[in-house]
């Protein structure tokens, strides 16, 4: 008898590492090592599941159409063009499902979300870093990195863990520089955060090789429920459609995420806290000699004069009670990446940062 061996490519996976949520030797540190809203979520999310719980032994609707219907009506695009997930991370898992496999090429930028080589193993792919410049994504490297292997690109705009992006008319050009048959995924987790930025819905919209995903855990405060979705063509759409779960979102999760859309008011504060805020700490961090990149998400990326220095500022910011990510896996150990909190909580990362750099 001998073991059963997995497919190729999975043994090469790295797990994924969350944020810490603890620090050794401290009770109830502020967890800024996530990117969650620090506000929580709308008050009506709790309403909408709390009336959902004795239906608890019902099954879900297979086909989202009421989450469908109100992302349809928020963000003026057709139902028939969008797919719910658990989390966005369930799309881009299928989208490399769908399209890439054994001999194909994934690629994506040298700092990246960490997802995507996850992704592209799983499918047994193999991922290729495109490199970035000054920690922005180049669409000349990437076009540069493909071939006639390569079946999906994946770029996050606003990226995560830098915080940078490009413009609209560079991932138009992205998406029409493709090889024929690749798929851009545009990864919006963050666009949100950006005024006026639809994601890349509209390039999504008017070509048939690009695939747009939102998540509900940034500016709605969900990344706990774990609701995300997408929107392209139909094509595509009905092709990832067939190999997601039929009931891979429960009646609270479509429930909780609709009421979150609903709550402008909460999403609109969201927005212009993080804005303000985030402000506040890249020129408060910038007044003390740590740089950052302009950032469109909801935290920044701090960097520090080496790897060595952004460690002992982690070690320091923790016991301090404040978690920070380290971002040594993205290619970035000079840096961390915090969240944008509530103003007290990016005054105290200051002042934290502030008697670091005083002691060194």
């Amino acid at each position: 008898m001998s073991a059963p061996i997995p497919q190729p490519g999975i043994s090469e996976i790295a797990l994924y590492q969350s944020g810490k949520s603890t620090f050794q030797g401290v009770e109830n540190p502020l967890k800024l090592s996530a990117n969650e809203n620090p506000y929580g979520c709308s008050p009506r999310v709790a309403e909408a599941i709390a009336a959902e719980l004795a239906g608890l032994h019902r099954y879900p609707g297979t086909d989202h159409k009421i989450l469908r219907d109100a992302l349809a009506e928020t963000h003026d695009l057709p139902a028939d063009q969008l797919i719910c997930g658990v989390g966005s991370d369930e799309i881009l898992h299928l989208a490399a499902q769908a399209y890439a496999g054994p001999g194909d090429e994934v690629v994506y930028t040298e700092h990246g979300f960490s997802v995507y080589p996850i992704v592209a193993r799983a499918a047994g792919a193999t991922p290729v870093v495109a490199k970035e410049r000054e920690r922005v994504a180049d669409v000349d490297a990437i076009l540069s990195a493909c071939n006639d292997k390569t079946k999906i690109v994946y770029l996050a705009n606003p990226n995560n863990p830098t915080g940078t992006m490009i413009g609209g008319n560079e991932v138009a050009r992205l998406a029409d520089g493709l090889p024929k048959g690749c798929l851009l995924v545009l990864d919006g987790a963050y666009a949100e955060f950006v005024e006026g930025f639809d994601g890349g819905a509209e390039l999504a919209a008017s070509r048939d090789n690009v695939l747009m995903t939102r998540t509900f855990s940034k500016l709605y405060g969900l990344g706990g429920l774990r609701v995300g979705w997408g929107f392209g063509p139909k094509e595509i759409i009905d092709t990832l459609t067939r190999i997601r779960g039929p009931f891979n979102l429960s009646n609270l999760q479509i429930s909780g995420a609709v009421a979150a859309l609903q709550d402008t008011e909460f999403t609109e504060k969201t927005r212009s806290e993080n804005t303000r805020n985030r402000a506040l700490l890249a020129n408060g961090l910038a007044a003390i000699g740590i740089p950052s990149d302009t950032s469109s998400a909801n935290f920044i990326l701090a960097r520090f004069s080496s790897a060595e220095e952004a460690e002992a500022a982690f070690n320091h910011l923790g016991n301090q009670g404040l978690i920070t990510r380290q971002v040594g896996g993205y290619g970035l150990p000079e840096a961390l990446r915090i969240t944008v909190g509530t103003e007290d909580d990016c005054r105290a990362v200051i002042a934290a940062l502030t008697s670091f750099k005083a002691a060194v």
